[in-house]
């Protein structure tokens, strides 16, 4: 029977998933605006890119889970959610503070937390034996 991963190295494998995949988008983004891409393009080839790595990444490392569909799709929604939060906290940190990166530093970490959580428990979940 595997050794399961304990659960603030599994986190930390986690977040480090996060920032490769926060480096291939702003690198790729980067990349097609020097070659002569349009803003727009470039930094949607780079979210897609980095959507596409992170679910792969924490399917096969992060929670050593088969890639599917439907767990593709529960991803996306969890990437919705997850953008609602930063929205939500920006917009707090802009009318409260008048400071909207404020909001996107709170959200960081709630981001970061609501994202393994969903992740472990619900995309990535194993079948119970």
């Amino acid at each position: 029977m595997p050794e399961r991963t304990p659960p603030r190295r599994q986190f930390a494998i986690f977040v480090a998933g996060g920032l490769l995949c926060a480096a291939l988008d702003v690198g790729l983004m980067q990349l097609l605006l020097r070659a002569g891409a349009g803003a727009p393009a470039a930094a949607t080839a780079g979210f897609l890119a980095s959507l596409l790595l992170n679910y792969a990444f924490h399917s096969r490392v992060t929670f050593d889970a088969a890639a599917s569909a439907a767990g593709f799709k529960r991803y996306l929604c969890v990437v919705g959610i997850n953008y609602l939060l930063t929205l939500g906290c920006v917009s707090v940190g802009a009318h409260l503070l008048g400071m909207p990166l404020a909001g996107k530093l709170v959200s960081l970490p709630l981001v970061a937390v609501n994202g393994y959580l969903l992740s472990k428990h619900w995309i990535f979940r194993k079948a119970q034996a």
